[in-house]
């Protein structure tokens, strides 16, 4: 499918790829991975031939379509979320212009009317075509009302859904995506997971959640000292094979170059003797016929720095005690505690709107308890991520300016260091803050905590925009910060290093689990480490807060008959609404089959108005499928959830 053929690349007198290869075929799942710098985007960007390599070659097999989703937002127009989903092609976007104009025509105007259209338009698959994307909107997290917004009124992460929503409408040959996953939340990038499992054609990506590539990659490509290495399996194989990889090549050179000491030795110690002169010689030119083994190069090696500590605290760090809360009438906690010690690291998890921001809001003291007592430890100083993001940095300073800007003293050597780490690298750190993305401010305000640490840290996502390299700086960093953590992440990987207590929301319940996150999953019987992080439903009996306890009185336990009883009558009637949805689907989908069949006979169009007859009640039948579908997305989707 997409061949590169001994290709080389460089920039500035610095060389991104020397004579690499590679071979792409239909269904193949790749990771690419690398340092940040070494070529990722740049290789993308020659396969989508926007550069052009210094030498070599870049083949693709006749008539095969790429499809691309770059990590910054791409543009949009006028287009609402639903048209943009439905953009696959030009052609189509111009068969549905001239279609929508026919239909609305006042019937003198008929007369010079394309009837091929319609069949054109059905052949292409143009009349499945919505309610296919709003299948794959729905996915990606959009709500109906919000299929026929103007993309352009919607954030760039909503915007970056739009287009990642008309690729998978699209199904290119190969679907090219770099960081996929930067703008999806925890349960639309699991749905993401689960739809690019079985996506029909193959998957060259760029991510560094390696969680994600786990889970879908069959082979990892590593851009290393300018060469393509390719590794079977996902990335904790990719690692694995590495890991061996370098030792063979280790135990390679070392022989190779006491081989060179020897041959050496000898020509120094008998160039001078005429009787061994010739033999000399033959060493040196064995020393220059030998293929060299380039030394190893450990580009993976993590950087090391140190930053200030935090004042100590004492034991009992924070404590909530019979807390409410509720936003208008919506009630997310009544008699809730919680409470953290010095030292824990403690990862928030559970179902989306279950109450985990609100909580760490609370624990943060940066949303007020409506009711209960809210009690912050001796020498505690609570610091809130998600507030320093945006209120911690000033526009008109430079980026190293900002990292100077702490009441610890640290060296300019430090800063630097931990602003490389960051990807704050060379004349990156004289821009001025006013012109950095919404990542790369990210980034800064982490370095601006890192520096000066509070000694209860609570962070909401606080790896998405940074690369696996910067990931590892920050799992480093946190490891030695001498406080209490409290966190939120989507990011298995992070939350397997640091964890050492989980803290199970669902329904404004806390059940707290004493140990790591691998042992939240044993305990829990969790057949998806990534999953059990959205997991609504229980399984093994925990260690329960009090507030779990004091619900079990009796009066608790009529109140939850009568919840289920409720629950179990509204779910007989969702079933068979669902049920007769379906079969209303069914019928449709049938007539909506005969009608494009109908289209595609000859015989429809010799009878004046036959044509425009059956293109009318297809088009109504496409519409009310589609409503019907959608409406049954929504009743199926409220009847899983009283499954779960």
């Amino acid at each position: 499918m997409l061949t590169i053929g001994g290709i080389s690349k460089s920039f500035g007198g610095r060389t991104l790829f020397e004579d690499v290869s590679l071979q792409v075929n239909r269904e193949d799942r790749i990771g690419l991975v690398g340092p940040n710098g070494a070529g990722k985007t740049t290789l993308f960007s020659m396969i989508l031939q926007i550069e052009e390599p210094d030498a070599g070659k870049i083949n693709f097999e006749k008539n095969i379509k790429v499809g691309f989703l770059p990590q910054e937002s791409a543009p949009v127009g006028d287009e609402t979320i639903l048209e943009l989903a439905t953009a696959i092609s030009d052609e189509i976007v111009d068969l549905k212009k001239k279609i929508k104009a026919w239909d609305t025509a006042h019937p003198d105007d008929l007369e010079h009317h394309d009837d091929n259209l319609h069949a054109r338009f059905s052949e292409l698959g143009g009349f499945q075509l919505e309610a296919k994307a709003k299948k794959i909107l729905v996915g990606l997290g959009f709500r109906e009302k919000d299929f026929d917004r103007p993309a352009k009124e919607l954030s760039g992460g909503w915007v970056m859904r739009g287009h990642l929503a008309r690729l998978l409408v699209q199904e290119p040959d190969l679907l090219m995506l770099d960081e996929p996953t930067n703008h999806l939340d925890l349960e639309v990038l699991l749905w993401f997971q689960e739809y690019l499992k079985g996506y029909p054609g193959g998957i060259l990506m760029i991510s560094h959640d390696r969680e994600f590539l786990n889970q879908l990659v069959g082979s990892i490509i590593e851009i290393r000292q300018s060469k393509l290495v390719r590794y079977r399996g996902n990335y904790e194989d990719f690692l694995l094979q590495r890991e061996a990889a370098e030792v063979q090549l280790l135990a390679a050179y070392n022989n190779q170059q006491r081989e060179i000491a020897h041959l050496m030795d000898f020509v120094d110690r008998f160039r001078a003797k005429n009787t061994k002169a010739t033999q000399a010689q033959s060493k040196l030119k064995q020393i220059e016929r030998m293929e060299k083994i380039e030394a190893p190069v450990n580009t993976d090696k993590k950087i090391s720095f140190s930053f200030p500590q935090p004042q100590r605290s004492g034991l009992k760090v924070i404590t909530l005690k019979n807390i409410d809360h509720a936003y208008g009438p919506n009630v997310v906690y009544r008699g809730m505690d919680f409470s953290a010690e010095r030292d824990e690291r403690v990862v928030l998890v559970g179902p989306n709107g279950a109450g985990k921001s609100t909580l760490l809001k609370l624990v943060a003291g940066v949303m007020p308890v409506q009711s209960g007592e809210y009690i912050l430890g001796h020498n505690v100083k609570a610091g809130y991520y998600s507030q320093y993001r945006i209120e911690m940095l000033q526009a008109s300073r430079t980026v190293f300016e900002e990292a100077c800007d702490t009441p610890q003293r640290m060296t300019e050597e430090s800063i630097r260091t931990l602003l490389g780490c960051f990807l704050f690298r060379g004349d990156d750190i004289y821009k001025p803050v006013s012109v950095l993305s919404g990542g790369e401010k990210s980034r800064l305000a982490l370095v601006k905590l890192l520096l000066d640490p509070p000694n209860l840290l609570l962070m909401d996502e606080p790896t998405t925009h940074l690369d696996m390299p910067s990931i590892d700086a920050l799992v480093e960093a946190l490891k030695q910060f001498q406080g209490t953590l409290v966190f939120i992440s989507h990011d298995v990987y992070f939350i397997r290093a640091l964890a050492n207590r989980v803290v199970h929301v669902n329904a404004g319940r806390l059940t707290h689990y004493s140990g790591d996150y691998q042992y939240y999953l044993d305990k829990t019987f969790a057949t998806s480490a990534r999953a059990a992080l959205t997991a609504g439903a229980k399984v093994a009996e925990p260690e329960t807060a009090k507030s779990v306890e004091r619900s079990a009185n009796k009066e608790q336990k009529r109140l939850d008959a009568e919840e289920r009883n409720a629950r179990s009558k509204v779910k007989r009637e969702l079933q068979q609404l669902v049920t007769r949805l379906e079969k209303e689907i069914h019928e449709l989908e049938q007539r909506q089959v005969e009608l494009t069949a109908d289209l595609e006979k000859p015989e429809t169009y010799e009878a004046p108005g036959a044509a425009m007859k059956v293109n009318r009640e297809l088009t109504h039948v496409t519409e009310t499928l589609e409503t019907v579908t959608a409406q049954w997305e929504t009743e199926a989707t409220k009847l899983h959830d009283f499954g779960n």
